[in-house]
């Protein structure tokens, strides 16, 4: 299929995970990609397994600097940008009174403020029409236990797909969102439980799951590659919940 023959799109955190899923259906579907990441392992996989019909970018989703400094590269690689794939992130899980000022800092700042000061500085290059989606999650909906910083970040970026959807809509740019429930990615590896911990809070995860699973990261790709096509034109300021039933609890 060629839904997305001739766009040009960038993917943030796209060396892994749904990132890296997203960055080989845009390619499967006609796409130009760059994706970006900050680990140079991950960064030189991609490269391998992408080939050279991608982009790959070391940059730092925090780093608003860095966010001119990526949409500059991308202008000069591309000429312009027609898809923007928010989604650079983390999660961080504990509980209210184990939290501190440079935690939530972090959380905010790739969460947040980078991918907020990232379109910004994408607005020059952005074609008419563009589309943008950016990678929320189903917490900021459940009230899960221990999740409040990061279930709030996820927050604000639903909150920035009305309020931009509203700004911009009239310069032929659409905001949505995908909304994940518990994904089978790299990213609860991170959360620094050891490996038992980490079985158990899985387990206990999967238990709020009506579908009984975490979801693949194919799943949330192909919705990502609906709306960043032109099938999705008259989609705007939407959230698409891919959570196996568990924001219905």
């Amino acid at each position: 299929m060629n839904r997305l023959s001739g766009k040009r799109a960038l993917i943030t955190g796209g060396t892994t995970g749904i990132g890296l899923e997203t960055a080989r259906q845009f390619l499967a579907e006609g796409a130009l990609i760059a994706v970006t990441g900050t680990n140079p392992q991950t960064l030189e996989a991609a490269r391998k397994e992408l080939g050279e019909s991608a982009l790959v970018i070391q940059s730092d989703a925090a780093d608003v600097a860095g966010q001119k400094r990526l949409a500059k590269a991308i202008a000069e690689a591309f000429g312009g940008l027609d898809i923007l794939f928010v989604n650079a992130g983390i999660a961080q899980l504990k509980p209210l009174a184990d939290w501190n000022e440079p935690d939530f800092d972090k959380i905010y700042d790739i969460n947040v403020k980078g991918p907020y000061f990232l379109i910004q500085a994408l607005l020059p290059i952005l074609a008419n029409p563009a589309s943008i989606v950016l990678n929320t999650s189903v917490n900021a909906h459940i009230g899960m236990p221990n999740s409040s910083v990061y279930a709030a970040s996820k927050a604000a970026l639903q909150s920035l797909i009305r309020t931009l959807s509203g700004e911009l809509i009239g310069r032929g740019i659409r905001l949505n969102a995908v909304s994940p429930g518990p994904i089978a990615t790299p990213l609860y590896g991170k959360l620094g439980f050891s490996e038992h911990d980490l079985k158990n809070v899985a387990d206990s995860i999967k238990g709020l799951v009506p579908a009984g699973r975490f979801g693949e990261v194919s799943e949330i790709a192909k919705a990502v590659v609906f709306l960043a096509s032109d099938e999705a034109a008259y989609t705007v300021g939407s959230e698409l919940m891919i959570d196996g039933g568990m924001g219905t609890l």
